[in-house]
């Protein structure tokens, strides 16, 4: 049996969005199609969040951020894919963001460059400089779940949207079958 969730308009819920979340729904002009729920944080982790409130992995997508390497220079980029899936980081990811060398951006730079918990990443809100790669699978998606910058909450949104954000280019074929 799953945990009943309690759906919120996100910006009458602050305290449930990490700050840049809340300042970036603040300016899109589609948030009112977003919905935040409050959740255990210590479910957080999209196996343990799915099983215990009953969504579909294929529901859920996971934002992972990259970061790719050339000479001494860092970019960082976050990757969009589908909870049955994992981002191609070794060959589309790095080809795409011109890093000689790709790898998952390591924890303390990533939640101090976002101002996000580790584990409640989202594509809405980070730092403009980021692009924001998203699998042809998740903007397909009719509702997709993330992060809210937070442990504590989920978001709920069209997938449609995330193809929306300002940094955002789909890349098909950025989600391979995990396995």
């Amino acid at each position: 049996m799953s945990v009943p969730l309690t759906y919120h308009v996100p910006l009458s819920r602050p305290d449930l969005l990490a700050p840049p979340v809340a300042a970036a729904l603040r300016a899109l002009p589609w948030a009112d199609q977003v919905r935040v729920a409050e959740i255990d944080p210590t479910l957080a982790d999209t196996a343990e969040f799915c099983q215990a409130y009953g969504v579909s992995l294929e529901e859920s997508a996971n934002c992972v951020v990259i970061a790719g390497k050339r000479g001494g220079a860092v970019t960082y980029a976050a990757c969009m894919v589908t909870a049955t899936t994992r981002a191609d980081v070794n060959g589309l990811v790095r080809q795409h963001i011109g890093a000689r060398k790709a790898s998952f951006g390591p924890v303390d730079a990533v939640t101090s460059l976002t101002g996000m918990e580790y584990g409640g990443i989202t594509p809405i809100g980070l730092p403009e400089s980021w692009p924001v790669l998203v699998d042809d699978r998740v903007v397909n998606g009719a509702t997709v779940v993330i992060g809210s910058g937070i442990r504590g909450s989920k978001l709920w949104l069209p997938g449609a949207l995330l193809g929306e954000l300002r940094t955002a280019e789909v890349l098909p074929g950025l989600g391979v079958e995990a396995g």
